[in-house]
């Protein structure tokens, strides 16, 4: 199943948030976006040129809701780190209704890649942040509790780029932060390409498909 909806890039995509943004300022509404897509896609990035090309947006990712990697060692899962029950799914549903509720600040972490954890409290989301956009792989998840999010947010975008350039991408950044090239090419076709593969599953729940 498609979104019903579909873009080529960015611009596109920021001209419906404008028209989107606009709507809901008049009636006096935060308006909440998803920006979902694989590892790799440019989720990133293309939240972090949308929320500057709006007035009064912040930015929430996902990435900041990660569970330690003591607390992985624990259960077990540090060779998942990025898999659906990586994170605290709950934690980070309750932040995204604390923020729908548009009722005082509220404070979010932030995920370092450099130190592969999270840091408490790191990204304030304010009154005056008339406009949040979320990122992140799991936005779209037909699962517990991933699957409340589509009653919080207002649109949601699923990002789609070739695989072989997202791939790319994903060897890249690895080693960029410390894995050797084999090893970022494993953890590419390996970890990464399961959870890329229920992200992708997903993204027909999407009001709209944009193609990079």
């Amino acid at each position: 199943m498609s979104a019903p909806h579909e873009f080529a890039g960015v611009d596109g995509l920021i001209a419906d948030l404008v028209r989107r943004a606009a709507d809901a300022s008049a009636a006096d509404r935060r308006l909440l976006v998803g920006i979902a897509g694989a590892p790799g896609v440019g989720k990133s990035t293309v939240a972090a040129v949308v929320s500057t090309a709006l007035p009064d947006a912040a930015l929430v990712p996902m990435d900041g809701f990660h569970l330690a990697n003591s607390e992985l060692d624990r259960l077990g899962r540090r060779e998942r780190k990025g898999a659906p029950d990586t994170f605290d799914a709950s934690g980070f549903v309750a932040a995204v209704a604390r923020i729908r509720a548009d009722d005082g600040a509220v404070y979010l972490p932030r995920f370092d890649r450099s130190i592969e954890e999270s840091l408490a409290g790191a990204i304030a989301i304010e009154p005056e942040h008339r406009v949040v956009i979320v990122e992140g792989n799991y936005l779209l998840l037909d699962a517990v509790p991933w699957r409340e999010l589509a009653a919080l947010l207002d649109v949601t975008y699923a990002l789609e780029v070739p695989h072989d350039i997202r791939l790319e991408r994903l060897i890249a950044r690895h080693i960029a932060f410390g894995k050797d090239p084999d090893a970022a090419r494993a953890w590419a076709l390996g970890p990464d390409e399961a959870n890329a593969r229920l992200v992708e599953a997903a993204a027909g729940r999407a009001s709209a498909t944009v193609r990079l």
